[in-house]
C-alpha cells in the first residue's frame, strides 16, 4: 500500500467532503423545515458553477469574489422556486409531489443551461486551481484547501445563525414541530421561504468550488444529487451535523477505497455501508424516529 496515497486520501475526504457536506446541508435543512425533497439542488449546484464561470471568463472576477454575486444570486432563484412553486404544494402528499416538481424544475434549468453553455464540458480556472501545496508529503491544489476554508466558513455562519439569533430559534422550532412552532406565534411560511434561499444559496460556493476541481456540464448534475441525497439519508433526514459527518465520510471512504482496492469500486463502496448503516439504523447515524432534528 502506498502510504503517501493513503494520506491523500484521508486529507481529501475532509477537505472536499466539507464542500459536498456545505451543499447536502442546504439539502436537508430545506427537507427539515419544510418536508420537501429538493431534486434540483444538484442542478443548483451546476448553474452557481456556470455562473462563476461566467463572470471569470467574460468578466475577469475573481472565483472567490465572484460569490459576492452569485450566493445572492442564488438566494434570489431558491425564493423564486419556493414561491411560485413549492408554495404551492399542500397536504399529506405535500414531499412525494416535491419530488415530481422539484425534478421538473431540474429538467428546465438543465436544458436551458444546455442552450446557453451547450453539451460541452468546462472548468474553472484561476492560479490557485493550477498550483499545489505540500502537506504530510503529498502535493495538494490550494482550491482544495480553500474550498475547505470557505466551506468551514459558510458552515460556521449557518451554525451561528441557527444556535444564536433569533431567527435561528424559528428555524429550530420549526424543525422540531411545525404546528407547535405556528402556535407560539412563529410565521413557519416566512421561515420556509428563507430556509430555501439559505438552502439554494449555498449552492454557489459548492458550485463554484465543485466547477473548478471537476470538469463539468449540465448532465454532471445527476451524479452530485445522488451523492447529496445519500448524504443526508446516511448522516439522517433533517440532521445538519449528520450531513457533515456522511459527507466527510463518504469522500474519504471512496478514496481509500480506490487507494487499497480498486478505483472502480470506490462509488459502490460508499452505497454498501449506506445499505449496511440503514439496515441496523435505518433513521440514518444522527437522525432521530420521532423527530426531525438539527
Amino acid at each position: 500500500m502506498n502510504s503517501s496515497a493513503l494520506i491523500h486520501a484521508l486529507v481529501d475526504g475532509v477537505l472536499t467532503g466539507s464542500v459536498y457536506a456545505l451543499m447536502a446541508t442546504g439539502l436537508t435543512l430545506v427537507f427539515g423545515v419544510m418536508d420537501i425533497i429538493n431534486l434540483a439542488q444538484g442542478i443548483l449546484v451546476i448553474l452557481g458553477a456556470y455562473l462563476s464561470y461566467t463572470l471569470s471568463v467574460h468578466f475577469g472576477v475573481d472565483l472567490f469574489v465572484g460569490l459576492l454575486i452569485t450566493i445572492p444570486t442564488l438566494f434570489v432563484v431558491g425564493i423564486v422556486i419556493e414561491r411560485l412553486f413549492v408554495a404551492r404544494l399542500k397536504g399529506p402528499e405535500r414531499t412525494a409531489m416535491s419530488i415530481l416538481v422539484t425534478y421538473a424544475i431540474s429538467l428546465v434549468i438543465e436544458g436551458i443551461l444546455n442552450e446557453v453553455y451547450s453539451i460541452n464540458q468546462v472548468q474553472l480556472q484561476a492560479w490557485y486551481v493550477n498550483r499545489s501545496f505540500p502537506i504530510f508529503g503529498i502535493y495538494l491544489p490550494y482550491i482544495y484547501l480553500l474550498g475547505f476554508i470557505l466551506a468551514a466558513a459558510l458552515l460556521g455562519s449557518l451554525y451561528y445563525m441557527l444556535y444564536r439569533t433569533r431567527f435561528g430559534a424559528s428555524i429550530r422550532a420549526s424543525l422540531s414541530d411545525q404546528t407547535a412552532a405556528a402556535l407560539v406565534g412563529i410565521d413557519t411560511k416566512r421561515v420556509a421561504t428563507i430556509c430555501f434561499g439559505i438552502g439554494v444559496a449555498v449552492t454557489a460556493a459548492g458550485g463554484m468550488i465543485y466547477g473548478a476541481t471537476n470538469a463539468f456540464n449540465a448532465s454532471s448534475s445527476y451524479d452530485l444529487i445522488s451523492r447529496l441525497l445519500t448524504i443526508i439519508v446516511l448522516g439522517g433526514m433533517g440532521s445538519l451535523g449528520g450531513a457533515l459527518v456522511a459527507g466527510i465520510l463518504m469522500v474519504m471512504l471512496q478514496d481509500i477505497v480506490a487507494v487499497v482496492w480498486s478505483p472502480i469500486w470506490s462509488s459502490m463502496s460508499f452505497f454498501v455501508v449506506l445499505v449496511i448503516v440503514l439496515s441496523l439504523r435505518p433513521q440514518g447515524l444522527f437522525g432521530k424516529q420521532s423527530a426531525r432534528v438539527a
